[in-house]
């Protein structure tokens, strides 16, 4: 049985990413071993939103389920225009949640998880909390 593989997404404000960047920094200088984490965050649900549209997602399931050999394989699959699917998947690239490996002449994109969680600090909403309204990606 192959072990499956869990993406992280979410949502964490600047102040909690820096505080968990100086926890860590500070452990590390006190020779602990630290935990590696990884994931996807953005830095409001907005940014989160406008990132894992539904075509998006149907592109990373198709990438999963159906392995296209090219970007031109995965647009025919979509039934979408390939420009848009390149800009999607030049896109998913740039946020950390998908590869793309050169076979020849052929782009091929490449995920190595079959399913994602999201995870949404509630903390980070509180009213007057300089994260609530961050906008950007």
């Amino acid at each position: 049985m192959v072990k499956k593989k869990t993406l992280r997404i979410g949502v964490k404000g600047l102040k909690q990413s820096l505080d968990e960047f100086a926890s860590t920094a500070e452990a590390i200088e006190r020779g602990e071993k630290v935990r590696k984490s990884s994931g996807v965050f953005f830095t409001s649900i907005e940014a989160l939103r406008k990132s894992l549209t539904p075509r998006r997602l149907e592109l990373l399931a198709l990438i999963m389920e159906r392995e296209p050999e090219s970007l031109n394989e995965l647009a025919r699959l979509a039934k979408r225009n390939i420009k848009n699917v390149f800009d999607d998947i030049t896109y998913l690239e740039q946020v950390g949640m998908l590869s793309k490996k050169d076979a020849g002449r052929e782009t091929v994109p490449v995920i190595d998880y079959d399913s994602i969680t999201v995870d949404i600090d509630l903390h980070d909403f509180v009213k007057g909390d300089d994260n609530s309204n961050e906008n950007a990606a």
